[in-house]
C-alpha cells in the first residue's frame, strides 16, 4: 500500500458547524491557530454574504481564504483582495421576488437569500423568467445562485491558488450546502449535530456537535494521523482515511 499523503489543509464551513449561533468559541480559536502554525492551509467554507461575516466574525482573518456565498466570493485576508466568481442577480429578479411577498430577502454580491416557506415561489419565479439560476438548501435557509455555483466550485478555485490538492484537504459540514464541497476533498467529515443525509455521505462523523466536533478532527491530524487512499465503491473519487 503506498504512503498516505499528508493533510495539507482543513476547509469548514462556519454556521453550525465550527461557530455555534454566530460566534467560534475561543478553544476551537486556539485549536484553529495551532493548525495554521503547523504549516497546512486554513480555508472557511460558508453560504453567508462576505459584509455580514466580516462583520461578526472577527476570526475569518485567521483564515488563508474564506469562500463566501456558497462559492460566489472569495476573501483573501492576507490582502484583503474580494474576488467575485459569480455575476449579481437581475435586478428585475429581486423586484419580482418583493413583488410576490418574498421576506426576509437578503442580496450579497452574487447570492440572493431567503428561508424555506419561499422556496416554490423562488423556483416558480426563476422559471417563469428563464433565468440560469439554481436553489440551494441550507436547513431553513434557501439561496439562489448562477447555476453551476456552489460551494465546491468556489473551494477548488481557492485550492488551485493556494496550490493546494482537493484530495489532501480535509472537509467539515453538517448541512444540504456543504455536500458539494465535503465530495470535492479527499476526506470528509460531519459534525455530530449534521443532518442525516451529512452524516450517511461523509467518511466520519464527530462525537461532538459545533466547534468540538472540529477541534477533535484538528487534534488527530496535529496527533500524527493520516488517513489511508481508497475508492469508494459508490463514488470513483479518492478518500483519505
Amino acid at each position: 500500500m503506498n504512503p498516505a499523503p499528508p493533510i495539507l489543509a482543513l476547509a469548514s464551513d462556519y454556521d453550525a458547524t465550527l461557530a455555534f449561533e454566530g460566534k467560534i468559541a475561543p478553544h476551537t480559536r486556539d485549536a484553529l491557530a495551532r493548525f495554521k502554525a503547523s504549516n497546512r492551509k486554513l480555508l472557511l467554507v460558508t453560504g453567508r454574504e462576505l459584509d455580514d461575516l466580516l462583520a461578526i466574525a472577527p476570526d475569518v482573518e485567521l483564515f488563508d481564504c474564506t469562500v463566501a456565498e456558497n462559492g460566489a466570493v472569495l476573501y483573501w485576508p492576507s490582502g484583503r483582495n474580494i474576488e467575485s466568481l459569480a455575476p449579481p442577480p437581475p435586478k428585475q429578479f429581486l423586484e419580482t421576488l418583493r413583488q410576490r411577498g418574498v421576506q426576509p430577502l437578503s442580496m450579497g454580491r452574487s447570492i440572493v437569500a431567503t428561508t424555506q416557506p419561499h422556496t416554490g415561489t423562488v423556483q416558480e419565479t426563476i422559471t417563469e423568467m428563464g433565468l440560469a439560476l439554481g436553489v440551494i438548501l441550507n436547513r431553513d435557509s434557501v439561496m439562489v445562485l448562477p447555476a453551476g455555483v456552489n460551494k465546491a466550485t468556489g473551494l477548488a478555485r481557492a485550492l488551485k491558488e493556494l496550490g493546494v490538492p482537493a484530495a489532501q484537504v480535509v472537509a467539515v459540514g453538517d448541512a444540504e450546502n456543504d455536500e458539494d464541497f465535503l465530495k470535492l476533498c479527499g476526506f470528509s467529515v460531519a459534525v455530530a449535530n449534521a443532518i442525516p443525509r451529512i452524516k450517511q455521505l461523509a467518511d466520519m462523523t464527530t462525537e461532538q456537535e459545533h466547534g468540538p466536533g472540529v477541534v477533535e478532527i484538528i487534534e488527530k491530524i496535529l496527533a500524527g494521523w493520516s488517513p489511508h487512499v481508497c475508492t469508494t465503491t459508490s463514488d470513483t473519487r479518492n478518500h483519505l482515511r
